[in-house]
Order: C-alpha cells, then sequence, then structure tokens
C-alpha cells in the first residue's frame, strides 16, 4: 500500500523562492513602473527632474540611452569622481537594478513618459554659441540637436540648460569619459577639454534656440 508522503522540510525554502519569484513582474513597462517608484524622489513623479538637488529631467529620453547611461554608472565610468557629486548620489541607485530586464524595463518606462522642456536659467550668448555648435557639435548631435543614435549622442533639447553645462564641465575634468572602455564618453570629453565655462554657457545657449 503506497504512502503518503509530505513534502520534505528541505524543499521548503526552494518552493518559497519560487512562489517569490512568480510575483515579480516580468521585463517591460509593469516593471518599469514599479521600478521607478524609486527614481521618483530624485527624478518627479514625471520624470521633470529637481533643480534643487541636481536631478535633471529624463522624461522622454530614448530608451537606449536611459539603458547606456544606467549601464556606465553600473559599470563605474560614471558616478565615482568626488567632484561629481549627482553621479555618486546616482551610482548606488542603478547598480540596485541588478535583476535581469531591469535596465531596459525602466529605461523603456521613463521613454513613454511625456518630454518635458525644462525653462532655460542660464545667460549665455547664443551668437557666440552658434559658432561653437557649428564647428564641434553638430556632426554628432545635429543641426537640430535631436541627437544620433548610432553615434551614441543624445537628443539635447529636452534637458535642463544647468545639466547640460554641469555634464560638459564633468568630461572637462575628467569625471565622464575617462575611462578607455567608455568609447563614446572618451570621444565626447575629447571635445570639451579646451572649451571654457564661458564657451559651455554659449553653446547651450545656442542650444535652446534649438527647440
Amino acid at each position: 500500500m503506497a504512502r503518503h508522503r509530505t513534502p520534505s522540510l528541505a524543499r521548503l525554502p526552494l518552493l518559497a523562492l519560487l512562489l517569490v519569484g512568480c510575483a515579480t513582474p516580468p521585463p517591460g513597462m509593469e516593471r518599469g513602473a514599479e521600478l521607478f517608484e524609486t527614481c521618483q524622489p530624485c527624478h518627479g513623479a514625471n520624470g521633470e527632474g529637481t533643480p534643487d538637488i541636481q536631478a535633471p529631467a529624463i522624461a522622454g529620453l530614448p530608451q537606449w540611452y536611459i539603458e547606456a547611461q544606467l549601464t556606465s554608472f553600473q559599470q563605474g565610468w560614471r558616478g565615482k569622481h568626488a567632484d561629481d557629486l549627482p553621479g555618486l548620489r546616482m551610482r548606488p541607485m542603478a547598480v540596485t537594478l541588478n535583476r535581469e530586464g531591469d535596465v531596459p524595463s525602466v529605461a523603456q518606462y521613463v521613454a513613454a513618459l511625456a518630454a518635458i522642456f525644462p525653462a532655460s536659467t542660464l545667460h549665455g550668448n547664443a551668437g557666440a554659441g552658434a559658432a561653437q555648435y557649428e564647428q564641434v557639435c553638430v556632426t554628432c548631435h545635429g543641426a537640430d540637436g535631436r541627437g544620433n543614435e548610432l553615434l551614441r549622442a543624445p537628443p539635447i533639447l529636452q534637458l535642463h540648460d544647468w545639466y547640460l553645462v554641469q555634464e560638459l564641465q564633468n568630461f572637462r575634468v575628467g569625471a565622464r569619459g575617462a575611462n578607455p572602455a567608455d568609447t563614446w564618453g572618451v570621444t565626447m570629453r575629447a571635445n570639451t577639454v579646451v572649451m571654457s565655462d564661458q564657451a559651455m554657457q554659449d553653446v547651450i545657449a545656442y542650444v535652446q534656440t534649438l527647440r
């Protein structure tokens, strides 16, 4: 006569893990929305950013760009330099996206948010910036500032002007683009090492006119 066998206690933890795994939303928009909750305290409920803590608007940026930047933080190409305090704050958050599909899921969700075009806050010389943009920036970011995925150059029209200047300065000091593995960052840094603070403000003032 066959005996009724009860599950061994040794199998119960495995069963519990399987049940927990089933409760995790699959990769995609639903998972991205869940993950984005940890981003909201800095980047805002709609991805509009929080200038007071130097967290930029990210709503509507391309999925490929969001993925690339999260990967850059995870790899340590960004967020390790002592002069980049916002990056130092961002990197630990990026590292928590450690499940398969986390990065593309949250990037997909952010990309689907309505793009925001923050008001200008700087007072550079757009006329002088136009010449600089035509000489250095247009090849990758385009005459319209909409970027080029093949060259890994993001659209820059919807980013805060202060954030753009901040990142140009980060490239110049080596807080970004200093790691040889960061191919596109290295390229970007080469274009900023000779730029003065005023030149940076001028070129970003011109970018604002492209909207």
